[in-house]
């Protein structure tokens, strides 16, 4: 095998990428916007629940009742509906997110020491949103029920319980920006290096170049060296370019090593850039190509634990995720970022990271050497 005739191939390979302004701007302006944008827009962190208060009993108690919700600062009272109806129609029309109905009844039956009902309407199309809007609008009646029985009775009522002092490891203040923006760096990653090796091949078909390769003294190892290193060098730089911004940008700790993230990155890279060989010599153009990868990227996605839990899918599903390279890079770069682990605790997620790597590139290169022939 001539490095020089790897080293002159590279070289070729990244003078067709960057003569094209268009390339330049998707290999470094892209990802950047694309990690902005999904870093805040993928977050479940509540701060602004837009709440409808239906008031019936027009009392000094349900005045009480909403200042409570209104002295949160997670709550703000958008709606004051004349009647069932249209609180139902604000519900309907995604103009509030949590609805309070207070009945007529209400100051009378607490002064008498019965129990008040409050019914909590809440927009269920999005469950997880709901549930935790839910949440915390239990906390906020909780808490004015205490002040409530403090003022009727003139003593705080306490009661044996159990006190729960909960703390957080690795992300005290459950920011689930720290969750998701490490996912989002792999993905972009994952992105970039499949597509762009996906056309490789193609290109140079279309372009009628791939007979002039063929009929040089290039050997099939020594073209795809060519073909990929590019993409590693590409890759790596965009994992480091992502990584200094998620870092500067969203206040990301990086708790563990950037030397054991840059190995995991050049495991992970034998995976993808084999699957995008694998897909440039089975297609016939480069849309075919960039469907078939998008294709691919799909899967990948929901099969990776980036939002939905791993734990929470059918047994047949979960077995296929031990085929996802994403999901143990995931892995892999949380316990980076998050809890600083080393090599000591996250070595089965490399072996099967190495594994799945060997056998993709492995399986691109045998098809490649036949498209050769």
């Amino acid at each position: 095998m001539s490095w020089m005739r790897v080293r002159e191939l590279v070289r070729k390979e990244f003078i067709v990428l960057f003569r094209d302004e268009k390339n330049r701007k998707i290999l470094f302006v892209a990802p950047i916007i694309q990690l902005l944008i999904f870093g805040y827009v993928v977050n479940y962190d509540i701060r602004d629940i837009r709440v409808a208060v239906l008031d019936q009993s027009r009392t000094a108690d349900s005045r009480r009742l909403a200042e409570a919700f209104e002295a949160s600062p997670t709550f703000r009272i958008t709606q004051h509906p004349e009647g069932p109806r249209a609180m139902d129609e604000m519900l309907l029309r995604g103009k509030t997110d949590i609805g309070i109905k207070i009945p007529p009844d209400f100051s009378s039956r607490i002064r008498s020491g019965q129990t008040a009902e409050v019914q909590v309407l809440a927009d269920g199309t999005q469950s997880n949103m709901a549930s935790v809007r839910i949440g915390y609008t239990m906390q906020v009646m909780d808490g004015f029920n205490r002040g409530l029985i403090r003022e009727i009775a003139g003593r705080d009522m306490e009661y044996g319980r159990i006190d729960a002092r909960i703390r957080a490891w690795y992300n005290p203040n459950i920011y689930s920006q720290y969750f998701f923006v490490p996912a989002i760096v792999a993905f972009l990653v994952m992105l970039i290096s499949l597509l762009l090796t996906s056309i490789a091949v193609i290109r140079e078909r279309e372009q009628g170049t791939m007979e002039q390769l063929i009929v040089t003294p290039l050997k099939p190892i020594e073209m795809i060296l060519g073909k990929t290193i590019p993409y590693i060098i590409i890759s790596l730089v965009q994992m480091v370019g992502i990584t200094v911004i998620a870092k500067l940008w969203f206040s990301l700790p990086m708790a563990g090593s950037a030397l054991l993230l840059l190995l995991a990155t050049c495991i992970f890279l034998l995976s993808t850039l084999g699957i995008g060989l694998f897909i440039s010599t089975v297609s016939a153009t480069q849309q075919q190509a960039m469907m078939t990868t998008f294709f691919v990227l799909l899967p990948s996605f929901m099969l990776s634990g980036f939002i939905f839990p791993i734990a929470n899918m059918p047994g047949a599903v979960q077995l296929l995720t031990y085929l996802n390279p994403l999901r143990f890079f995931l892995e892999i770069l949380r316990g980076i970022f998050l809890k600083g682990v080393g090599m000591h605790i996250l070595w089965p997620q490399f072996g099967a990271l190495a594994i799945l790597g060997v056998v993709f590139f492995a399986g691109a290169v045998v098809r490649f050497h036949k498209r050769l022939d």
